[in-house]
């Protein structure tokens, strides 16, 4: 499948890694690693994820508390968010 990200959801990407590098060396980089594994597993089983309002999927990230927020059309995979689990529920709704 192919991937592409919504450009607020990449922006939204790079942001927390910055975070995370800022806290702890490394840190952005784990954070970086933890989207890329789950960006493989979902590219590789697109209904992975739990519908979160259809055709709206999120798969949970490991290690940190995010999630990305997806919808797959045809054979592409688009990220609509890389969002924080507990900031903002629903605001990326609007994208597409």
């Amino acid at each position: 499948m192919r991937i592409e990200f919504h450009p607020a959801a990449l922006q939204e990407l790079i942001d927390s890694a910055r975070h995370y590098e800022n806290r702890l060396p490394g840190l952005g980089t784990d954070f970086k690693s933890e989207v890329d594994r789950s960006l493989d597993l979902l590219s590789e089983n697109p209904d992975i994820g739990v519908v979160v309002e259809a055709p709206y999927r999120r798969l949970l990230l490991d290690r940190f508390p995010f999630a990305v927020i997806y919808r797959t059309r045809e054979s592409t995979l688009r990220i609509l968010a890389v969002a924080h689990q507990r900031r903002r529920p629903g605001y990326w709704k609007g994208r597409e």
